[in-house]
């Protein structure tokens, strides 16, 4: 199938992926009368006394923002808000799909990280969280700090940390397939842009005691002239070694090559130059870093990527259905690095120790046990860390 010419086709049938339906007969004037005028006036009151009963007698408990100023969208980089609905559209679908999670689009036409905060802070009583989406780097960190400081719902950037997520459960069978502690495993990450920084950050908080990040220029390191203000903080906490030079020069001895960069940066030399069943994960989609028959080629013991045709496939599907399932089943204020954890090994731990193989590291997107194992560890660790409300 050609799947540009039929998307098109069926864009132009639906008119738009996703509609608003009732929840309520509104068939007579008893009807009416509860779910509008006069009897709406009585939820209102109550909320009005206490906002946390907007949880109780709205959709507010089970309502996602995706929103978007369009300026990194999918691999088409900045084609503006209108263009980036399409695939907003598509995100909410698969918040309902996967997770029976209500998703909205906000397409912000705005590129001032002040003008989409305030935006997002001026809306979000009608909302149980916020998923950012489609942000460029490294404006989209500054957005996401700034309002998870002034909100008190979850605020999830999923280019970041579904990523994140989903390569670190990844990474925890791989490293168990290929025998490798994973606290002494020797990370490089081609790339330095938002997802490849939500990787790292979490693969240290995972327990990776290092990892070195390699943007155009090579290894990112203290002292390095050049890094804006992002790569300055990460060569704080990486690269710890002090490694210097290419790709290609840092990458010897590596055990894990994590590619959230640019098509084919990786080539079979540098796989051959890499230690004993070195595991690849070439995220870059649509073409990855290396192909996984070139790699296994090279010597590779396991590879990933972004693409569905291949096994392993490191999408982010697998996590924020789940996540934000967990998080807004007990109405928590946040999405912390220990409710990421959670849902990594959730997604590992569905594989078991019998069906572990180089192929099959991690479920498949289609998996129905992912959601709901996903939310309930998520669950279990916003009631660990306090960030519950119910």
């Amino acid at each position: 199938m050609d799947y540009k010419e039929q998307a098109l086709i069926k864009h132009k049938e639906w008119a738009g992926k996703i509609e608003v339906t009732s929840r309520v007969p509104v068939k007579t004037k008893d009807d009416l009368s509860v779910a509008y005028t006069p009897g709406v006036a009585e939820p209102c009151l109550a909320i009005e006394k206490d906002v946390n009963l907007s949880y109780i007698y709205t959709r507010r408990n089970n309502l996602v923002a995706v929103v978007t100023d369009g300026t990194a969208v999918l691999g088409l980089g900045d084609i503006g808000p209108e263009a980036g609905m399409p695939v907003m559209e598509g995100k909410c679908v698969l918040f309902k799909e996967f997770g029976d999670v209500d998703a909205f689009p906000i397409c912000i036409r705005s590129k001032d990280v002040k003008e989409i905060v305030d935006t997002c802070r001026l809306i979000a009583g009608s909302f149980g969280g916020i998923n950012l989406e489609d942000i460029s780097s490294p404006r989209c960190f500054e957005i996401e700090k700034q309002l998870k400081e002034q909100l008190d719902i979850p605020v999830f950037h999923d280019d970041q940390h579904g990523t994140a997520v989903v390569s670190l459960a990844a990474l925890i069978n791989a490293a168990k397939l290929a025998k490798k502690r994973f606290s002494e495993l020797n990370i490089v990450v081609s790339g330095a842009g938002a997802s490849a920084i939500a990787v790292t950050k979490l693969l240290l908080s995972a327990g990776v005691k290092d990892a070195v990040l390699c943007d155009r220029t090579g290894a990112v390191y203290k002292g390095r002239e050049g890094l804006n203000s992002i790569k300055t903080e990460m060569a704080e906490i990486t690269n710890k070694c002090d490694k210097k030079g290419t790709l290609a020069e840092v990458i010897k001895g590596a055990d894990v090559f994590f590619g959230l960069s640019a098509p084919k940066l990786l080539t079979a030399d540098m796989v051959k130059s890499m230690s004993e069943k070195p595991i690849i994960f070439a995220m870059a989609n649509p073409t990855p870093e290396i192909l996984p028959d070139e790699a296994k080629a090279a010597g590779a013991f396991i590879v990933g990527t972004g693409r569905s045709d291949y096994p392993n496939q490191i999408n982010n599907v697998l996590a924020f259905p789940g996540i934000f399932r967990g998080a807004l089943d007990v109405r928590a204020s946040d999405i912390n690095d220990e409710m990421k954890i959670a849902a990594a090994h959730a997604l590992a731990e569905l594989i078991s120790d019998a069906e572990l193989n180089p192929d099959y590291i991690i479920p498949a997107p289609f998996d129905t046990r992912v959601v709901s194992a996903v939310a309930e560890r998520v669950k279990q660790a916003a009631i660990r860390t306090k960030v519950n409300r119910i």
